[in-house]
């Protein structure tokens, strides 16, 4: 299995967007990041993202680049933008990482930071404080599940690899 963990891009300030969309910059950087996973041929069930607006924004530009599953019709399946609770920015991991011990096909999941961080280093070194990988703006840190459940982190990239 392979798991594509992503900070959603730059938001605006609260002053100037209380729901905090994207900024110009954030959905640059979104569109500069998809630009260069759209070659690379990801293939994911599912694109989960937490319920706030930039983070749903930052999943429906990069899913954009992904080869999607078709949907499958069941509740919540994949295949979908799947508005997911649980990835708040101070979330517990535990309730994913279990839910993802249980998963077979690759998955991108967009979050916030620390719990995308959190997140990470929980499934890569067993401690959710070990921060593993730094997580810029649309970065995407890629994971791979082995046959004997071991996740491993095969690649980051961020914006500033995109240009």
């Amino acid at each position: 299995m392979r798991l594509y963990l992503v900070r959603h891009g730059e938001a605006q300030s609260k002053a100037a967007d209380p729901e905090r969309r994207l900024s110009p910059q954030g959905r640059a950087d979104a569109k500069a990041v998809a630009a260069l996973l759209e070659p690379l041929g990801l293939r994911v069930e599912a694109v989960w993202h937490s319920p706030k607006a930039r983070a749903r924004q930052t999943a429906e530009i990069l899913a954009e680049a992904l080869d999607v599953a078709a949907a499958t019709g069941t509740a919540g399946g994949a295949g979908r933008l799947i508005e997911r609770d649980g990835l708040a920015p101070n979330d517990d991991v535990l309730p994913v990482a279990d839910d993802l011990e249980r998963r077979d096909g690759d998955l991108m999941i967009v979050g916030h930071m620390p719990f995308v961080g959190r997140l990470a280093s929980l499934l890569a070194a067993g401690d959710e404080a070990a921060d593993v990988a730094g997580f810029r703006t649309v970065a995407v840190c890629c994971l791979d599940r082995d046959d004997a459940g071991t996740w491993r982190i095969a690649w980051v990239v961020s914006p500033d690899t995109a240009r």
